[in-house]
């Protein structure tokens, strides 16, 4: 059904896709309860964080944004800035909203720094493509496999805690929760 690996050469050769919806940067705590209003009707939205990237041995920076993805709308919380606020804190509590990511256990741990919650609906891809007989755990590499895309990873190593985020920073960051998303719903929805 799904291939069991695919080579840097044979990613290289897929068409390069990113999220094309609408892309909401919550930073201010007023912006918040909206964002979740409308996340909270959902039944599933893909999950990532990201944070600045440390250069020197031994240092961590705190996870700066918090990225949650439906088909057609991304937001981008930097947590950095309005840290987890209690209605974003209750939807990753959430068992009703399923929220597939990859890697995410380091995500959850760091997030809940900020403000210690019991996560509820989260899957890990990673784990579940096991089931289907792949090796390849990335999300760059599963793109590949199981949707047929090519994903950029340009924007990952630039600093999610800068003033102001550009566009392609953004387009990254949805980018990387919409397709968490769909994997998810490719895999699941058979």
């Amino acid at each position: 059904m799904y291939r069991e690996s695919i080579s840097k050469e044979e990613l290289g050769e897929l068409p390069l896709k990113q999220f094309e919806g609408d892309i909401f940067l919550i930073d201010e705590i007023s912006q918040v309860n909206q964002a979740v209003d409308f996340l909270s009707k959902q039944e599933i939205v893909g999950f990532d964080t990201e944070t600045r990237p440390s250069f020197k041995k031994g240092k961590v920076n705190k996870v700066a944004l918090l990225q949650l993805s439906t088909d057609s709308h991304a937001f981008l919380f930097r947590v950095n800035k309005i840290g987890l606020p209690e209605p974003l804190k209750k939807l990753l509590q959430s068992d009703k909203i399923i929220k597939p990511g990859i890697a995410i256990r380091d995500d959850i741990k760091v997030l809940q720094e900020l403000n210690g919650f019991k996560p509820g609906g989260f899957i890990e891809l990673q784990d579940e493509v096991k089931d289907f007989g792949i090796q390849n755990f990335s999300l760059k590499k599963l793109a590949g496999i199981i949707l047929g895309i090519r994903i950029s990873k340009a924007q990952q190593l630039s600093n999610w805690e800068a003033a102001t985020l550009t566009p392609p920073q953004m387009v990254y960051a949805a980018t990387d929760a919409w397709v968490s998303l769909r994997i998810y719903k490719n895999l699941f929805s058979n």
